[in-house]
């Protein structure tokens, strides 16, 4: 199978590693430009874009991948499929009917659930049990092609959005190898239609999206946390300053003593953490981060900085 693909985050890179491990013939690898990143601003190339150049793939960083100029190289690698993971960038009805066979897309949610560009996020967010992958024959509105299979995986209770999209990155890979296996004995595959009525939907992350509201339940805070790592990172304020909340837990036992203002410090538990009321329960915050400092444990924290009983986080 003649295949080009398109992928540039990490969320990619289990894949391609797959297809090549398999022997499909991985003509070239389309990504993003480089960019500069870090606190020094360097300029880096993608994750996959460091992969293929490893194994002697042929790399193309178009600033427009629907652009004229884009189709034309495109058209001349005579694919039979394009494979398109973590890409970052629109591909028209142009682009996509090049290939002899698909033009195919590895999402990680089970759709229609979660179309969108943060869907691992907003399942943890939203405190989802279940989540998956999805592999879908593109057209040109996004994630809403026709379905060729999906595949399950249970979301842990400490499961974090780097921790789950490792897991959906390793089910992926399993689930695009059968797809295109699939794809190269029958061309003529049956395809599942999405129903567009159970259709949710999972927006572009923002900065604004990590601020903690401590009016909201203690688990809510709790799945925020985890869903947000690394970017944007659930914050409050302290002192005037941002301040990370990397780690959290959700005593079994909730106090509920009266006057206590959400936001507000409970206790400092030794070796356990910073209690802190919500608009239901307590949150037990394990790892925090000031602006510009390192990330330190509550311990090491507390050591620090002047946090008395009483004290009001987001103030």
């Amino acid at each position: 199978m003649r295949m080009v693909f398109f992928g540039t985050s990490e969320f990619a890179i289990p894949v391609l590693r797959e297809l090549i491990a398999v022997r499909h013939n991985v003509l070239a690898l389309v990504t993003r430009p480089d960019r500069k990143s870090g606190r020094n601003l360097k300029v880096s190339p993608p994750p996959t874009k460091v992969l293929a150049l490893a194994k002697n793939i042929p790399v193309y960083q178009p600033q427009d991948v629907s652009s004229r100029e884009s189709a034309e190289y495109l058209a001349g690698l005579d694919a039979d499929l394009f494979v398109v993971i973590s890409f970052g960038q629109i591909l028209k009805k142009e682009i996509l009917s090049l290939p002899k066979f698909y033009s195919i897309n590895l999402h990680g949610s089970l759709l229609p659930k979660y179309r969108g560009a943060s869907p691992t996020n907003w399942a943890i967010i939203n405190g989802d049990k279940l989540t998956g992958v999805t592999v879908i024959k593109m057209n040109e509105r996004m994630d809403e092609g026709d379905i060729i299979l999906k595949r399950e995986i249970a979301i842990g209770p400490e499961d974090t959005n780097i921790t789950l999209n490792e897991k959906l990155s390793g089910l992926g890979a399993e689930a695009l190898s059968e797809a295109i296996d699939l794809i190269a004995s029958n061309g003529n595959i049956d395809l599942e239609k999405q129903d567009d009525s159970e259709a949710t939907y999972a927006p572009k992350l923002k900065k604004e999206d990590g601020l903690i509201n401590w009016n909201e339940p203690a688990i809510a805070i709790h799945n925020k946390v985890r869903g947000l790592i690394p970017w944007p990172g659930a914050y409050t304020h302290y002192e005037g300053k941002i301040l990370k909340i990397l780690n959290t837990g959700v005593p079994d036992t909730p106090f509920c003593g009266k006057g206590i203002k959400t936001g507000e410090v409970v206790d400092i538990i030794k070796n356990e953490g910073i209690l802190t009321h919500t608009g239901s329960g307590n949150i037990l915050i394990k790892h925090l981060q000031l602006e510009g400092k390192k990330a330190l444990d509550a311990d090491s924290f507390v050591r620090g900085h002047r946090i008395p009983g009483g004290y009001h986080f987001g103030e």
